[in-house]
């Protein structure tokens, strides 16, 4: 009888034991899968900035592009052609507004030429459209007065000087024939224009645009 006691106290241990390991087992599982749980919330949070960034820096740049392009549209100079005018001195440009352009302020018009004189020295010259004897509304004829403003949709010419003096020269005379001057126009919070004078005869009145 005694001996029975014991097989049953030894057997109702081990079933104890049993269940505790199983227990165990169980908790292991549960805390991997809650491990696991946590750490997909984590990459699905930092997946969440990730785009949310992204999508604000593509919203800015497009705001900021398009601010670009409306600033660039609303104040830019189209060349329409341009001849030497006085062989050691100057060009005569002949332009007008770029379409979607508003209304330019002369002075806030800039030009820049490069070049090469027949000696290969550099020269650079630059000025801007304020001079009111060189800019003439074409419509208006020569000595009209004063231009404050170019109008869309008007045409204008302007006598471009090519000669510092004692400085800087990219005349036609300077470059001379076959020779090449760079021009840039900018418009003061506005657009770039960017042109090539081709040098085929130096002679007053000659097509370089």
């Amino acid at each position: 009888m005694l001996a029975s006691t014991e097989e049953t106290i030894l057997f109702e241990v081990n079933m104890m034991k049993n269940n505790q390991i199983k227990k165990d087992e169980l908790g292991s599982i549960g805390i991997g899968a809650m491990i696991v749980f946590i750490a997909l919330i984590l990459v699905a949070a930092v997946a969440s900035a990730v785009i949310i960034q992204t999508g604000e820096k593509l919203q800015q740049n497009a705001q900021q592009s398009g601010s670009d392009t409306q600033q660039e549209i609303s104040g830019k100079i189209t060349v329409n052609s341009m001849f030497v005018f006085d062989p050691d001195d100057s060009y005569l440009l002949y332009f007008e507004t770029a379409p979607g352009s508003e209304v330019i302020t002369p002075s806030d018009v800039q030009f820049q030429l490069t070049c090469e004189d027949t000696g290969g020295n550099y020269e650079y010259v630059s000025g801007d459209f304020t001079n009111a004897d060189d800019v003439d509304d074409i419509g208006d004829g020569n000595g009209d007065g004063v231009v404050t403003a170019f109008l869309p949709g008007v045409s204008y010419s302007f006598v471009m000087d090519a000669d510092t003096g004692a400085t800087s020269s990219c005349d036609a005379t300077s470059v001379g024939v076959n020779g090449e001057v760079t021009l840039w126009i900018h418009v003061g919070n506005g657009g770039s224009t960017y042109e090539t004078l081709y040098i085929s005869d130096d002679a007053r009145g000659s097509l370089v645009i």
